[in-house]
């Protein structure tokens, strides 16, 4: 496609809205989940698994889908994430089981990791690099925003007049538009590579190690931390883990490159940005349970409530950018990261009969912002320094990093939450203790994330200005 073709502008609008899709299906699954848990009898630890499962497959198999689609052509599986993720759609929609719903999101993860790379390299393959580029990428990263903010809104009216299956059954014209479109306005492309190598096993060991954490994660407060259920999960976890960094050492076409990750800059950005959508969805998943669950707001006034909280993260976005090109990622990434810790104190004190004015609004006017600003720095201090061969992995990486934080963020606050809910008290009186201990752990995922971005971002000024049109590629990911 050449650069006077005009259809690329049609093309990134296809491509937009199969981003905007992914975005809004993550966040109007937080504004269901209350319903959802009622109208399938989740128990309190087994509701995070409709998120969990979702964020744990997209997550894990990013990489591999992305590579998938280089080597097979990108149209291509780009259509076949797309009829996926229809078809798991209605399946969640249709699950008359909460069995069902989590195994139908899981899928859902794994075509949305098939999607999102996929739409991502067809455009960097379909604009010249230069401003062009730089404006689809811009329009790309806004449509992330997008569809978080269109999630409070039509989120609630969904659920309330329709029911939550709704939330699902949305996706399914939006798909079935996108694959009529594909084969007019996007024309294949593939990566020409002496060697089709896609590292399965990196792919399986990796996902098979985070879900034996995280499980470990949500059922230590039941069956115990020392109890031989959760040490052995743990365990796994660490074999596989073992098992996937000797993996990408010895294969010749890694999903994770491990010299990427011996650049301190890189790997501590990184660490930054999982710590990050630990606490960006944690607080998303305990403000959607306290909201509904405690003050007993309906999912379209606890929706119109949090639109502030995306909105402040799209401005946070813009100006964290402005800022890290002035000052540097280090201190952006410190600043956004307090906002987050301070939102989270603000909400560790809750009461039982909280109102939005006067308990909620302060904190998510810090919020918003501070997960926008962290966000952008983080994508801009793990991109510095690395070469152009390695930036759509490196991208990835970061990518994934947010995704898979998001889960075991969810998971924490889940073991907090049960653990702490406090047993002979009234209901709503336990439930509030419960969400005051998941946002207090929120706080301190927050802080560890402060130290970490203190200690290991030290990316120079020189490197962050080539950095920042690729950081875009990955500012989408800051809603949670």
């Amino acid at each position: 496609m050449t650069a006077t073709d005009s259809r690329r502008w049609y093309a990134l609008c296809l491509l937009c809205v199969a981003g905007f899709m992914v975005i809004l299906d993550a966040q109007i699954v937080v504004l269901a989940l209350p319903s959802i848990a009622d109208g399938l009898g989740f128990s309190a630890s087994g509701a995070q698994w409709v998120m969990s499962a979702y964020l744990l497959s997209f997550g894990g198999l990013l990489l591999l889908g992305g590579r998938v689609a280089d080597l097979l052509g990108r149209r291509r599986v780009f259509m076949t994430g797309t009829l996926l993720f229809g078809l798991s759609s209605l399946l969640c929609g249709f699950a008359g089981t909460a069995a069902v719903l989590v195994a139908a999101r899981a899928v859902q993860g794994v075509s949305a990791a098939v999607m999102a790379p996929t739409a991502l390299s067809i455009l960097l393959n379909t604009f010249e690099e230069g401003p062009e580029r730089n404006k689809a990428l811009a329009l790309w990263s806004g449509s992330g925003g997008f569809g978080a903010t269109a999630a409070l809104l039509i989120g609630g009216p969904l659920t309330d007049v329709l029911g939550w299956q709704w939330v699902f059954f949305l996706n399914a014209p939006v798909a079935l538009a996108l694959l009529v479109l594909s084969p007019l306005l996007l024309r294949e492309s593939r990566t020409e590579a002496r060697t089709r190598s896609f590292d399965p096993i990196g792919a399986l060991t990796a996902t098979g190690a985070l879900v034996a954490c995280v499980y470990a994660v949500v059922e230590a407060p039941r069956a115990g931390w020392l109890s031989p259920r959760t040490t052995g999960l743990l365990a796994l976890a660490v074999v596989l883990a073992l098992v996937f960094l000797r993996t990408e050492s010895r294969t010749a076409a890694p999903l994770v490159p491990l010299r990427l990750l011996r650049s301190r800059t890189v790997s501590g950005a990184n660490l930054v940005v999982f710590l990050l959508g630990a606490t960006a969805f944690g607080m998303s998943y305990t403000l959607s349970q306290y909201g509904q669950g405690v003050l007993g707001w309906s999912p379209l006034r606890f929706g119109l409530a949090n639109v502030v909280m995306p909105l402040g993260a799209v401005a946070g976005s813009y100006a964290g950018q402005a800022l890290v090109t002035r000052i540097g990622a280090r201190p952006v990434a410190v600043g956004g990261l307090t906002l987050c810790a301070l939102a989270a104190l603000l909400l560790a004190g809750v009461p039982v009969d909280g109102g939005f004015v006067r308990d909620l609004l302060p904190a998510l006017l810090l919020f918003g912002p501070g997960v926008g600003a962290c966000a952008v720095a983080g994508s801009i201090a793990a991109l510095t320094g690395v070469g152009e061969r390695d930036s759509g992995v490196a991208s990835g990486i970061q990518t994934a990093a947010f995704q898979i934080g998001g889960a075991f963020g969810v998971a924490v606050v889940t073991s907090a939450s049960v653990s702490h809910t406090a047993v002979g008290t009234e209901r709503l009186a336990a439930l509030t203790a419960g969400h005051q201990a998941a946002f207090t752990a929120c706080v301190a995922i927050a802080v560890a994330g402060i130290g970490c971005a203190l200690v290991l971002l030290r990316a120079p000024r020189s490197g962050i200005a080539e950095a920042l049109p690729k950081a875009a590629v990955t500012r989408r990911r800051v809603r949670s």
